[in-house]
């Protein structure tokens, strides 16, 4: 008895061994701490959604840790900031608040949902591109919302969060970057198998490549996306390929130099890369469980059919 105990614990420990290889680790979403007062680059600057009551603001404070509110610099946006900022409706509810922590000059994007259970259509890479396109930079954001929101409001507390300490952002750029967060919302469909990583991989890879060729024409920027589209896997309607054309065509005539942000678009890239693989998502991740599974439950049948007949 004493040799199949050591036999059945030695089972468990590889099964629980393979369970960590294989299950997607899952990073923390803890805000960023604010303890600490970076006398060069400012204070953390906190942007509440103007719609939020006084215990949702209470409670938005302790998701973004915001445990002493003279350590920070606070801002309220709303429906008149979006209609500002990205032609918004002015009666829109605002909900969705950001923090932002100014970093060092290289050290990129870095953005955290903290609470991506009510951040329901936005992802942290999306957001990225989305800030790299309006001309933000070297950041820490974290995101949190109460209740369950697209995502969206939460890029106008952030544009006006820079207007304000004198950081003024472009409008036009602004706009656009409203309008790819739009697009890549609009891209997500699960009936035919496009995943929000697999949206923000392709927007990411146009950038990527507009920067590498600097396209002159429409139909420069057009062939890209056709490439980037075969490359990514990705199949579009008509509408939704024009759709994406357009984008990236307005992001041609306003001149934007991707170059100079080269380093941040490879970063979000090497990211979306790194959660692709971590979730399997391209190796039929789900159908690799339950084969896992099955197998597993094979070998644990016969195994404890073994010590039965022993």
């Amino acid at each position: 008895m004493r040799y199949n105990m050591k036999r059945i614990l030695c089972i468990l420990t590889l099964t629980i061994l393979i369970f960590g290889l294989i299950l997607p680790s899952h990073a923390s979403h803890a805000a960023t701490n604010t303890e600490s007062i970076n006398e060069k680059l400012g204070p953390p600057i906190v942007v509440y959604g103007g719609t939020l009551s006084e215990a949702q603001r209470e409670e938005v404070r302790e998701l973004l840790e915001v445990t002493n509110m003279e350590n920070v610099i606070e801002y309220d946006v709303t429906g008149e900031d979006i209609a500002n900022y990205i032609n918004g409706d002015i009666h829109s509810n605002m909900y969705s608040s950001a923090k932002i922590v100014r970093q060092e000059e290289g050290t990129g994007l870095n953005i955290n949902i903290v609470t991506p259970e009510n951040i329901t259509e936005v992802t942290s890479d999306m957001y990225a591109n989305a800030l790299l396109t309006a001309g933000v930079e070297n950041a820490t954001v974290d995101v949190a919302s109460p209740v369950r929101v697209s995502g969206h409001s939460a890029l106008t507390g952030i544009y006006k969060a820079y207007d304000a300490e004198g950081e003024e952002l472009d409008k036009e750029r602004m706009e656009l970057a409203n309008e790819e967060l739009d697009v890549a919302t609009d891209l997500v469909n699960e009936d035919k198998g496009i995943t929000q990583e697999k949206v923000s991989q392709l927007l990411t890879e146009i950038k990527q490549t507009i920067a590498e060729q600097n396209p002159a024409t429409r139909e420069d920027v057009e062939q890209i996306v056709s490439e980037q589209l075969e490359n990514v896997g990705i199949s579009l309607s008509e509408a939704d390929r024009q759709m994406l054309i357009d984008l990236f065509d307005k992001m041609r005539n306003l001149d934007i130099d991707f170059n100079a942000v080269k380093s941040q678009l490879e970063d979000i890239a090497s990211t979306i890369t790194e959660k692709a693989e971590e979730l399997g998502l391209d190796q039929n991740f789900w159908e690799k469980v339950a084969a896992f599974f099955s197998q597993l439950f094979g070998a644990l049948s016969e195994f404890l059919g073994g010590l039965v007949n022993e």
